[in-house]
């Protein structure tokens, strides 16, 4: 039996810790198998691929500061209240140490009763930290959080959207492109996962030679695909295809990658404008893909690889992709979020 955390039962982040390893993979696995059921698919589900203990490189931590008092951690279950974290098995070691060092350094910035929400990443070449906060940055607030960023080991802050404090822009590795990461954005939890989700998603589409890399965000996938195929990368947020495209220029050696912007929700790509690609990469948000994967039903694009953080939302589309005539392929179940109820997961579709 692995050792548990001293707050399992009170923080709301690791509700299936306390369960037997075993029994827990293959809760976790039922699950998806639940879920493709509910939605009438039919597919093979592979054993999980989990990430390690204490991998997980960005939280988002409640902060506050009662009668003098700054309490820092996470919301229990259906409360507004904060378990004030001592240790955790799913932070890395450096955000641990951060939510020390942040408890020690927010009386400078919070007056009592107030509250923040300090969202750190760590990057590659240091923190980065984008705090939301009662209190407006001043510059009085601005000059204690550059005096204390070293402190926090802080590479970037930013306050309410506001850049307060920058000595470097935090960069991750994408394949070989290093991603100048705009403040506040998504990155997958662990270095671990996103690396079996890469290796998943290359399989896939292996041989492809023109792809179509849809809710693409910073270049998760772009970039490596783009070391051995021409990609088309489809985002809604500016600053992600603005990151993508500097790394793009700034990395030798890739094939072309032209990007759009574009709410996939509202205007997915049509059938007919995916048909000059020969493989479609799509890794939508937990709610899923339902209008982009009705246009992809309606294609004859001849491989899909469907990377999805929600089973449920996963086999709703995996149910409207095979009614439309593709085959679904061993799905695997990547568990980058450790002792809670979500997953991770892969699958290729076929005509």
């Amino acid at each position: 039996m692995r050792p548990l955390c001293r707050h399992v039962g009170d923080c709301g982040g690791c509700t299936l810790q306390a369960m037997p390893d075993e029994e827990y993979r293959v809760r976790k696995r039922d699950d998806v198998i639940r879920a493709l059921t509910r939605h009438g698919v039919t597919a093979q589900v592979a054993a999980i691929v989990e990430v390690p203990p204490k991998s997980r490189r960005r939280a988002v931590l409640n902060v506050a500061r009662r009668s003098g008092r700054i309490e820092v951690g996470f919301h229990p279950a259906k409360s507004h209240a904060i378990v004030d974290l001592q240790e955790c098995l799913v932070l890395t070691p450096a955000l641990i140490a951060f939510t020390a060092a942040l408890r020690e350094a927010m009386p400078a910035l919070l007056a009592d009763g107030q509250d923040a929400e300090a969202r750190v990443t760590q990057a590659d070449n240091g923190l980065d930290i984008a705090f939301r906060a009662q209190p407006k940055l001043t510059p009085d607030r601005t000059a204690k959080l550059a005096a204390i960023a070293a402190q926090l080991k802080a590479i970037r802050i930013t306050w309410n959207g506001t850049l307060a404090f920058e000595r470097a822009a935090p960069t991750v590795r994408m394949g070989k492109a290093d991603v100048k990461l705009p403040p506040d954005t998504f990155l997958q939890p662990t270095r671990e996962g996103e690396a079996a989700l890469r290796t998943l998603v290359l399989e896939n589409v292996a041989g492809a030679k023109n792809v179509a890399d849809l809710f693409s965000g910073c270049g998760t996938f772009t970039l490596p695909l783009a070391e051995r195929a021409k990609v088309h990368a489809v985002e809604r947020e500016a600053a992600m295809l603005e990151a993508l495209a500097a790394a793009v220029r700034a990395t030798p050696g890739l094939r072309p990658v032209t990007t759009a912007r574009r709410d996939l929700f509202k205007l997915p790509v049509t059938a007919s404008e995916l048909k000059p690609f020969d493989a479609v990469v799509l890794d939508p948000p937990r709610a899923g893909a339902q209008a982009q994967a009705g246009e992809l039903a309606k294609s004859q694009v001849p491989r899909l690889v469907y990377v999805s953080c929600d089973a449920d939302s996963f086999a709703r589309d995996a149910a409207i992709l095979t009614a439309g005539g593709y085959r679904i392929g061993p799905v695997t179940p990547v568990d980058q979020f450790l002792w809670s109820s979500h997953i991770e997961l892969v699958a290729g579709f076929a005509r």
